[in-house]
């Protein structure tokens, strides 16, 4: 006659179930210390896997937009140098005629047109790190500019020179929200093109002006070439501002990204991220909750009826 065991089949599956599921909160919790997250799957998340991905879908979109902004800031930057640059050159032209007539003497103000020309000429043909042309409009494979010097200005329009749609650039700064940044080459240069255009052709048309001034001269300058210039010089002086404007509100743009991108990864953190300090008893506990089970499984499969006899 044999002796059974005490324990079950049934029992023994209940135990063998109980070892399995201690295992696995074992292992979870390895998991978790191990890569910081409570958990690697969507399982792991539960209910809140929407919300987790809506917040990190979202922390994208933040990102891009902060990052389409930022070169944005560095486009306007550099046009604000070169559009202060410009009101600058129109400042010089005002300048040098103003001291012409002054002086009734204009030995040096061709020579400062054409380097003034030079210069503007230079600047309405930058092109950005691409090799694209800054002030072309969406036009950025062609130059917006198309005059090599003063003397081409003396027939003709001066508008025919400029060569730049009317589309200025955009970015996307936020959802729905857009910032023009785009500066056309015929919105910056043609009255200060205008105002060269008027001193060049005096200069051919009623005598050098290279030399000691007549009355005339003087009169013709102040009566036409001198407010060209002031003309010039004011609205370059606006769009340079306007221009600040557009930067300062970049800026802007970038801060309030930034923060609801922070925003966005502090929810997904909360959501997704292990709280070490948590998982690390949770770790301990589940250690000592699978010894547990182990040990009883091992007692119950080695009780017998001769365990429960009593002896003589």
């Amino acid at each position: 006659m044999s002796v059974d065991r005490v324990a079950s089949n049934s029992q023994t599956n209940y135990m063998l179930t109980q070892i399995a599921k201690a295992n696995s909160r074992l292992q979870d919790s390895e998991t978790q210390l191990s890569s910081g997250k409570v958990s690697t799957t969507y399982a792991g998340i539960g209910d809140k896997t929407a919300a987790l991905e809506g917040a990190r879908v979202a922390g994208q979109r933040a990102d891009a937009y902060k990052a389409s902004t930022q070169l944005a800031i560095t486009q306007t930057d550099l046009q604000d140098t070169q559009l202060t640059s410009l009101s600058g050159l129109a400042a010089q032209l005002s300048k040098a005629i103003q001291s012409a007539t002054a002086n009734s003497d204009g030995t040096d103000l061709m020579n400062q047109a054409n380097s003034i020309f030079q210069q503007a000429a230079s600047i309405l043909n930058s092109t950005d790190a691409n090799g694209s042309y800054i002030y072309g409009g969406s036009l950025t494979d062609r130059k917006p500019f198309t005059a090599t010097k003063l003397s081409d200005l003396a027939s003709g329009s001066v508008s025919s020179f400029f060569q730049n749609d009317t589309n200025k650039k955009t970015v996307q700064t936020g959802d729905g929200q857009t910032e023009t940044i785009g500066v056309l080459a015929s919105d910056v240069g043609t009255d200060l093109m205008k105002a060269l255009q008027t001193l060049y052709n005096l200069d051919g048309g009623t005598g050098s002006y290279s030399a000691k001034l007549t009355a005339t001269q003087t009169t013709a300058l102040t009566n036409t070439a001198l407010p060209d210039a002031t003309t010039a010089n004011s609205k370059l002086n606006s769009l340079t501002a306007l221009n600040g404007d557009t930067y300062n509100n970049l800026k802007s743009a970038v801060t309030t990204q930034q923060t609801m991108s922070n925003l966005y990864s502090g929810f997904v953190s909360d959501i997704e991220d292990v709280d070490m300090a948590k998982a690390l008893t949770n770790l301990s506990s589940n250690q000592v909750a699978l010894q547990a089970v182990l040990s009883v499984t091992a007692k119950l499969n080695n009780l017998s009826l001769l365990d429960y006899m009593p002896t003589r």
